[in-house]
């Protein structure tokens, strides 16, 4: 699976939005995190926000939902036009049935994982998924500093889509920059989502040329 470099918006100038996404074209996809203050400690975008970004760019919406009752909340991101949402299997009461109701709507279901959640219990969930997510930081701020801890689950959780036989991506979210993601490559990650690393850079567009040519270099 080729590698995939998806900037999250939560590190870009919001009053500048559209400017900052048009800036990024060699982007793969767009990271969206969704946050309510009651999963994380912090408020961040919403629905409007992600169907106002959808009418501005074609890009892949990656969505990642911080939030509480995912169950209820999720569907409407893909009916939204959103290509792939993530919901923490920590937060979903039926995350097979989640699953299952975003990929009716269009969608590929995703899941995520905080980093002291192990994902040998998810095992059996992963043919109903289409992507993992391994949060390398605790969720709910950018900014933060990679957990090298993380970096046996993610070899695990390699190990397990292998297993399955399919094409389940495995993506990476916190601390991902050039120091990290070859760590992050070699453990088995194929997705990385990386905020500050891009849009503090000098030129965001080609720190995402570069960030790609490491992974795939690692991986």
């Amino acid at each position: 699976m080729e590698m995939r470099i998806n900037p999250s918006l939560l590190s870009a100038d919001f009053a500048n939005l559209q400017s900052e996404i048009e800036g990024i074209p060699s982007a793969d996809g767009l990271h969206v995190d969704v946050m309510d203050n009651h999963f994380v400690p912090n408020l961040t975008l919403g629905l409007p926000v992600v169907e106002a970004v959808r009418k501005v760019t074609p890009k892949l919406l990656d969505i990642h939902l911080m939030i509480n009752d995912p169950d209820r909340w999720a569907p409407a991101y893909a009916e939204a036009g959103a290509e792939s949402v993530t919901f923490h299997v920590e937060a979903a009461t039926a995350p097979v049935k989640l699953a299952r109701d975003l990929r009716s709507a269009g969608a590929k279901a995703a899941m995520a994982l905080r980093p002291a959640t192990p994902i040998e219990p998810y095992a059996d969930l992963l043919g109903e998924l289409d992507m993992v997510l391994i949060m390398t930081v605790e969720p709910g701020f950018g900014g933060q500093k990679f957990l090298d801890l993380c970096l046996p689950k993610i070899r695990r959780t390699a190990e397990l889509i292998k297993k399955t036989g399919g094409t389940i991506a495995l993506e990476v979210d916190g601390g991902v920059s050039a120091e990290t993601i070859e760590r992050c490559a070699e453990a088995g990650a194929n997705t990385f989502v990386a905020g500050s690393a891009v849009f503090g850079a000098d030129d965001p567009d080609a720190m995402i040329y570069s960030l790609r040519s490491q992974a795939e270099s690692a991986g």
